[in-house]
């Protein structure tokens, strides 16, 4: 797992499977360090494409995700990356749409969606999912598949 991140480093959330994803505001500098492999953003619109591989998911500010099938297919892609690559998931400020996504990435990593959200308040921003209906979302999230 050479290929992963520094689980010590800024926004890196680890799994109860060890394996690790950063979590970022796409507002803020990027991070020092290595670059991701592979990056998901969730914004409203298609952002600058990075130099590195990278998915745009359709997810307002504030809201959820435009297509809710593709953002699970989409999640669990990030998720099955994650075991052999640096993987990044980021939005405008790093904490609404990124703080679900990680939530629904421990779902996928097999924390129960109910414990989804203290899991990610607890390890990544004491923020993350920022409305009513995102905590919905995650708790109601189930794998594809």
């Amino acid at each position: 797992m050479d290929e992963t991140w520094d689980a010590a480093a800024a926004g890196v959330l680890a799994l109860p499977s060890g394996r690790l994803i950063r979590g970022r505001g796409l507002r803020k500098p990027l991070p020092p360090g290595v670059a991701p492999q592979f990056g998901l953003y969730l914004l409203g619109r298609p952002p600058a494409p990075p130099p590195w591989e990278s998915r745009w998911l359709r997810w307002p500010d504030f809201r959820l995700p435009t297509d809710r099938d593709l953002a699970a297919a989409t999640l669990r892609e990030l998720w099955d990356r994650s075991a052999v690559q640096r993987v990044e998931v980021a939005c405008g400020g790093g904490r609404g749409r990124t703080g679900t996504a990680l939530a629904c990435l421990a779902v996928l990593d097999g924390v129960a969606p109910p414990d989804a959200i203290d899991y990610v308040r607890e390890r990544y921003d004491r923020y993350a999912v920022e409305t009513p209906w995102q905590r919905r979302y995650v708790r109601a999230f189930s794998p594809p598949g």
